[in-house]
């Protein structure tokens, strides 16, 4: 039986509380919309770390932060952690990246045979932060709020000029694997950097949302009221020297929404030419992100919480052959990799007691979960590392630094009534206190991070003195086995990058 071709979008920063059941109704996005009307929609689906490269290196893993030691935007994914392009590659599949994937270190494909773009980020280790240091804000990289107050129209940027590109190379890969004679099946990633901000939108979109309430459901609260982790991410943020209005708060929302049509329209392209290279009905299709964003939820921006707007994001499957459903059982992003490696017949036995993710099949099939959602915080803007459990309604987040937080998401969808105080649920918070001290050594786990960016710190300082050789990928375009080069037959080259071939 001929393998089903698979093709994953990840973007960037886009929050799951705008994907209820699929894209929010007010949502400029057709074509994700009637992707999410044929697919598997998990209206409850998490990241393993709110932020860049720790989810993105779970994601492809299926372990979490503290197994693959990528804590934060500066830490190397190992080359011996076997991805799902390794996995798929390893049975035949042509696995191919355009776009981004926040890869650090000298590796920049991890299983993938090509690679058609470079990242938008850089691949050192000068991003590492430094748990010696609590508090003290790098203001050459960290997030700032100019975001917010600079936030509105532009017709290019430097991120419209990277997802042009990735749209591009894509449908490109797609001809190319269309034109092909052999039976190797295609894993594609296509992998975007919007609505990851800065919130600036192309006009053609931004005029799309001139009727659409862009103010926070939860409105901004005085900075004391905030529990200690979400005080140190507003100070990370530089807060104290911006003062953001309503009116910078509306444009922002509105250029992210805008950017989420933005992608919505490239995806659109790319599954036209699925469509047309007559794959779709053999080719698997995910859309997902890497983590949300709060938007402005009770004055909170971009990521690197635990709360709804930060860790939750879409996840949707069109599965050939599987009837579309909505399931809310709690899902995490670590599910991905055993679920492609259960519908290609992969077994992961050889590496399953090193895994955290579960194949999410046989929730479609109506059988229960039993694990719960695990997530892990040990970047920026934290002081030792914060992990959180999703256990049906409930949601509880621990640091050894903290007080610990307890939300029933039933009852609070905005998290705004902390149980973990309330006698009336010391049992609960007793239980996942225990959850957490039996899945993770915290003083273990914070001694690693330290230990991994004491280690780059020194590495990076060394790599910058003198003669300087960087890890970003460069492509390679191969520019002359492509058009018409005097060592091809033409004839033979008209024929071979045709398709469909003799219509």
């Amino acid at each position: 039986m001929k393998r089903q071709n698979i093709i994953i979008f990840m973007v960037d920063q886009l929050s799951g509380t705008l994907f209820p059941d699929g894209p929010a109704e007010f949502l400029h996005t057709p074509n994700l919309k009637a992707l999410a009307a044929q697919s598997l929609r998990f209206q409850n689906a998490y990241c393993a770390s709110p932020l860049c490269a720790p989810s993105r290196a779970s994601f492809m893993s299926g372990q979490l932060p503290s197994r693959t030691g990528v804590y934060d935007n500066a830490a190397e994914c190992a080359s011996d952690i076997p991805t799902y392009a390794h996995h798929l590659r390893r049975i035949g599949y042509r696995t191919i990246l355009s776009g981004k994937m926040h890869f650090v270190g000298p590796d920049q494909l991890h299983g993938f045979e090509q690679r058609l773009t470079t990242d938008i980020y850089p691949a050192d280790f000068g991003w590492t932060p430094d748990y010696r240091k609590p508090g003290e804000r790098i203001d050459w990289w960290y997030h700032n709020m100019g975001s917010i107050t600079n936030s509105g129209v532009a017709e290019t940027s430097n991120q419209l000029e990277y997802d042009d590109e990735v749209t591009h190379h894509a449908k490109r890969a797609l001809y190319d694997h269309a034109c092909r004679t052999d039976d190797k099946p295609l894993c594609l990633t296509v992998s975007f950097t919007h609505p990851h901000d800065p919130y600036v939108a192309r006009r053609k979109y931004w005029d799309l949302y001139k009727s659409v309430a862009n103010l926070p459901a939860v409105a901004a609260m005085d900075y004391e009221r905030h529990d200690p982790h979400s005080r140190r991410i507003f100070d990370a943020n530089d807060w104290r020297n911006y003062t953001i209005s309503e009116q910078d708060i509306i444009r922002s929302r509105r250029a992210y929404f805008a950017n989420i049509s933005y992608i919505d329209d490239n995806i659109g392209q790319i599954l036209d030419v699925l469509k047309h290279c007559r794959m779709d009905e053999n080719t698997i299709v995910l859309f997902c992100s890497d983590h949300g964003d709060m938007l402005g939820e009770r004055g909170l921006w971009f990521k690197m919480s635990f709360f709804e707007g930060s860790s939750r994001v879409p996840l949707i499957m069109r599965i050939p052959g599987m009837a579309p459903q909505s399931i809310t059982t709690p899902v995490s992003l670590l599910d991905v990799t055993p679920t492609l490696a259960d519908l290609a017949g992969i077994s992961l036995s050889e590496i399953e007691p090193w895994a955290d993710g579960e194949s999410l099949l046989p929730l479609a099939s109506g059988t229960r979960r039993i694990s719960p959602v695990l997530m892990e915080y040990a970047a920026e803007g934290s002081h030792a590392p914060l992990v959180s459990i999703r256990d049906g309604n409930w949601k509880f987040n621990y640091c050894e630094l903290d007080p610990p937080q307890l939300f029933n998401l039933a009852e609070d969808p905005h998290e705004l009534t902390n149980h973990a105080g309330n006698l009336a649920h010391r049992n609960k918070v007793d239980e996942f206190t225990q959850q957490v001290r039996n899945r993770w050594n915290l003083n273990q786990y914070d001694a690693a991070v330290r230990e991994s960016q004491a280690r780059r710190q020194v590495v990076y300082e060394a790599l910058r003195n003198g003669e300087y050789y960087p890890w970003d990928f460069e492509p390679l375009r191969r520019a002359s086995q492509r058009y018409m080069r005097n060592h091809l037959d033409l004839d033979s080259l008209e024929e071979s990058r045709r398709f469909p071939r003799g219509d």
